[in-house]
């Protein structure tokens, strides 16, 4: 597993794309924070609906946050295209332009119960590779933000992943699947695992364990059927930090073939990230 080393030719301005997704994740964030909270109007009639399965909910505010970010985005960056959550879109491998991948609102669940973790993902990317990205939680107010090869910063100050070297005393996060049948055997390959790391989390936000990551709050994360928009600004966040990050494949680019399953999502700080990419391929990750 390794982290890719390749700059994209400078036809744009890394950083200025990281100022654009800052500014409309922070104006999206506090412009959720203005709508109807579901967990204290017990879900109105309306307002929740379900999407691959009955557990996989989709709130008023997930549409009603990416148009407004499609709206500003239109604004700020028209030649650009957009691939949402909610609202869809394509992009090819396009070496020339720029896509923006939007999540609403990551960890839709934990929004739905009032619980605080989740967040708002805005990413720049150009034939498949993020070039630059912001993760804002609207709960706490913490901005997280990164340029490929500029680092990456929470509320303006640096991260780095942790100095972990010992698989056996890491902390690692992980998610589930909707799908009750992928869930067990995640569930399985998680069994296999905890024995043989300090403990597991799950927090229910893809792009904040990934910033958990970059912080150094916890040592690794490894989920499997994370989409695009999931990971493209946090992947980046967490990279940028130092950790070492291997994603799935993405606009028509093929996964890594490293025995951990093609659509698996893993970031680790550097001193364990090759034992913590043996472990998962023992506890059976390619089979999940």
């Amino acid at each position: 597993m390794s982290t890719p080393s390749d700059s994209p030719a400078p036809t744009v301005d890394q950083e200025a794309l990281r100022l654009v997704a800052v500014r409309i994740a922070t104006e999206a964030a506090e412009h959720l924070r203005g709508l109807p909270r579901p967990w204290e109007s017990g879900g109105a009639a309306g307002s929740v609906a379900t999407k691959s399965t009955p557990t996989d909910v989709v709130t008023a505010s997930d549409t009603a946050v990416e148009t407004l970010v499609r709206e500003r985005l239109a604004a700020l960056r028209p030649a650009d295209a957009v691939v949402g959550e909610e609202h869809g879109g394509s992009a090819g491998v396009d070496p020339e332009r720029v896509v923006w991948v939007v999540d609403p609102i990551d960890g839709t669940v934990n929004f739905l119960y009032g619980l605080p973790w989740y967040a708002i993902s805005v990413a720049a990317t150009r034939a498949g590779q993020t070039l630059a990205g912001a993760v804002v939680e609207p709960d706490s107010g913490r901005v997280w933000s990164a340029a490929l090869g500029l680092g990456a910063t929470c509320d303006g100050r640096p991260l780095a992943a942790s100095g972990a070297t010992d698989p056996a005393l890491s902390l690692l996060g992980t998610g589930f699947a909707y799908d009750g049948t992928r869930r067990a055997r995640q569930a399985g390959m998680v069994a296999a695992l905890l024995p043989r790391v300090r403990d597991v989390r799950r927090t229910g936000s893809a792009a904040l364990d990934l910033c958990a990551v970059a912080a150094g709050w916890t040592d690794g994360y490894l989920e499997h059927g994370c989409s695009w928009w999931d990971w493209a600004a946090a992947a980046l966040v967490a990279r940028e930090a130092g950790a070492v990050v291997r994603t799935p494949g993405v606009a028509g680019l093929a996964p890594p073939d490293d025995g951990l399953g093609a659509d698996a999502l893993l970031a680790a700080a550097p001193g364990v990230a090759d034992a913590l990419a043996e472990l998962a391929r023992e506890a059976g990750a390619a089979s999940v």
